[in-house]
């Protein structure tokens, strides 16, 4: 399995940020051909109330590196790699690699 892990800086309008990424930018991301699985956390303050470092976590799942090259060079992931500036102006980090289960 090949993983991405997107993650999100703290946006300067969230209830902004929430409304296009859950209406636009996801639906728009469920597209990519060979996607396998999307999730997507919005983590809570710690235990003593501190913000976490990140405003939203997206993990999509492919079958391969392969895969997950070929469903992202097509017009689904070129399509949703350009969203990006319409709502994540805080910036964004992206994590690519293999991945296995340990549990």
């Amino acid at each position: 399995m090949f993983q991405v892990t997107v993650l999100y800086n703290h946006p300067e309008d969230p209830a902004r940020f929430d409304e296009h990424y859950d209406g636009v930018h996801a639906p728009l991301a469920a597209t990519i051909p060979g996607l396998q699985r999307y999730t997507v956390t919005r983590p809570g303050p710690g235990p003593d109330g501190t913000l976490p470092p990140y405003y939203l976590v997206a993990v999509m799942e492919y079958e391969s590196e392969a895969a997950y090259g070929a469903g992202t060079a097509g017009p689904e992931g070129r399509a949703t790699r350009a969203d990006l500036a319409n709502f994540a102006t805080a910036g964004v980090t992206l994590l690519a690699g293999p991945a296995g289960s340990v549990v």
